[in-house]
């Protein structure tokens, strides 16, 4: 089922860790403007120190645990595997505090910004779950928060801008390009330029100049970290036949696959956001669309023109609304370690009314899209297959609600 352009263990590099410049393989590496130069060499040489000392660690892990709620349940959904004829096992990063994975990241990204001396935090949000997950390790640490946010996306995740400001964040709309994602990070990366001495801007995926992809992907990796230990007591093997997740950005998939990397057996499945279709138009699947080029800050696959300018995504869920993936992802699809897969925005929204009825849980739009890729996969009965369901869908409910109102449900 799984097409690999290269055969298992024959790739050599170390999947889980770029090189000394910030690669994997290809792509990867910081590509910033001079005035960020200081802030981004600090971070890179000093991020893995800060990260690993014994004080961090035990302030990360009491909040994880005491404040976020980990360990998140690995959740055997019984009728979602009989509908499939296999073991399906859901990780419950809808459980955490916030209501998605985002805040595993931030947690302790505000724990290095404070051994870094830094006063003021600023973040980018798409579906807003990381805007949130940021005002709230702020207030955790009264900090200043500025968060930047498409305009269009303001208008389709109300319940998360106001958390945000509830929270005591600032929230300033980003009104250029397509009002999404992909502009918030433009525009946080112009208020860092402008402000390099006393904030750390907390980016919320897999994405940015190193070592933003490697700081993220660590911090998530708890998540395939709790997967193992939670299989092995389930099953009596720790690990599984599958792993889906799905990818815009890829923070979620990033610490789902994490601790799989290098365990060949294990088939790594991402899946991204084909909006209208993959050749509408109107689509965010990078692999399937995307080239070579840089984008804030680091090489990797972009949606972009012949002639180098960024191509506007689409998406339902405005999670997913980005038009490239992280460079570990990028690494991944070229070796052919991860399938890349995708689901238009109406296969995600069957896939989420479909958990819901079957399971009682309402998934976050961007996992729907992890849950519909079940449909187009070949499961033996004996197979288990782990899928991280990376936000629950409340901030959703306003999308759901009128696809309810046009088949006529609701």
């Amino acid at each position: 089922m799984i097409n690999r352009k290269v055969p298992l263990g024959q790739y050599k590099g170390t999947y889980q860790q770029p090189n000394i410049f910030g690669y994997y393989g290809d792509f990867g590496g910081a590509y910033i403007p001079e005035m960020l130069h200081r802030n981004v060499e600090e971070l890179k040489s000093r991020y893995l120190s800060i990260m690993y000392e014994a004080s961090f660690q035990q302030e990360f892990q009491q909040l994880l645990r005491d404040y976020v709620g980990r360990p998140t349940p690995l959740y055997f959904a019984q009728r979602l595997s009989e509908q499939f004829k296999t073991k399906i096992y859901l990780k419950r990063e809808d459980l955490c505090h916030t209501g998605a994975h985002k805040i595993n990241n931030t947690i302790g990204q505000i724990l290095l910004a404070q051994r870094l001396g830094k006063k003021r935090i600023i973040a980018e949000t798409g579906a807003g779950q990381h805007g949130v997950a940021t005002a709230t390790v702020c207030a955790l640490k009264g900090i200043q928060c500025i968060v930047y946010m498409g305009e269009k996306d303001i208008e389709r995740q109300a319940p998360n801008v106001a958390r945000m400001k509830m929270l005591g964040a600032t929230v300033i709309p980003a009104t250029s390009g397509s009002k999404t994602l992909k502009d918030a990070t433009n525009e946080a990366i112009r208020d860092w330029i402008n402000n390099p001495e006393d904030t750390h801007y907390i980016i919320g995926s897999v994405v940015g100049p190193h070592p933003y992809p490697d700081m993220v992907a660590r911090f998530q990796s708890v998540i395939s970290e709790e997967i193992r230990k939670q299989l092995k007591e389930e099953t009596g093997n720790e690990l599984p036949g599958y792993v889906l997740a799905c990818v815009g950005g890829g923070s979620n998939a990033a610490g789902a696959f994490y601790h799989f990397l290098e365990e060949f057996s294990v088939q790594l499945v991402a899946v991204e956001a084909a909006g209208h279709g993959v050749n509408s138009g109107f689509s965010a699947a990078t692999t399937q669309l995307g080239k070579p080029g840089v984008l804030h800050g680091s090489k990797s696959l972009v949606m972009q023109t012949a002639d180098g300018q960024v191509v506007e995504p689409h998406s339902i869920s405005a999670g997913l609304d980005y038009p490239g993936i992280g460079p570990l992802h990028a690494h991944l699809f070229e070796t052919g370690r991860a399938s890349f897969l995708s689901a238009t925005d109406e296969e995600a929204l069957e896939a989420a009314f479909n958990l819901a009825k079957l399971e009682g849980i309402i998934p976050a739009l961007e996992s729907a899209h992890a849950l519909s890729a079940l449909k187009q996969m070949q499961f033996k009965p004996s197979d288990v297959v782990v899928l991280c369901l990376s936000g629950r869908g409340d901030k959703d409910l306003a999308t759901y609600m009128k696809a309810m109102e046009e088949r006529g449900t609701l």
